[in-house]
């Protein structure tokens, strides 16, 4: 008796199995872009959570926040947030002060809303304001 000594897998069971992984890996990377763009989010939520300490340090110095925003330590926090947008400048960090008062706010990539902090304690996500190209606010709206 004569017995069959070809082993091995056929082409359609390979493609099979490739078509698997490949549906599989897919699968993998698109969950892995959306942790990365919530890992980006909790950076930029703790820069500008940063700045609430630095701007604090500026007012126990001066006795107001007028400089806050151009501090070493905040316009360093502000900087990595904008590093984190990209070249898009709509989407970079803002900051401003008065004698009484800051805010800062920045976007956030996962749901292109934006993160702002201020002086009364408020750090909370909020719509970001088409309409109008530039943010003059002291407070979180």
């Amino acid at each position: 008796m004569k017995k069959n000594l070809k082993k091995g897998f056929t082409l359609i069971e390979l493609l099979v199995v490739i078509a698997i992984i490949g549906i599989l890996s897919g699968i993998v990377l698109a969950s892995l872009n959306t942790a990365r763009n919530k890992g980006t989010d909790a950076a930029i939520k703790a820069n500008l959570a940063n700045t609430r300490a630095a701007s604090e340090i500026v007012y126990d110095n001066t006795s107001s926040y007028a400089t806050a925003c151009a501090a070493t330590s905040t316009a360093a926090a502000i900087k990595e947030v904008e590093s984190r947008n990209g070249t898009d400048a709509a989407k970079w960090a803002k900051c401003n002060a008065s004698q009484s008062a800051w805010a800062a706010a920045g976007t956030l990539i996962s749901n292109d809303k934006e993160f702002c902090v201020d002086s009364t304690g408020v750090a909370k996500e909020v719509e970001v304001d088409t309409a109008s190209s530039t943010w003059t606010g002291v407070v979180c709206p």
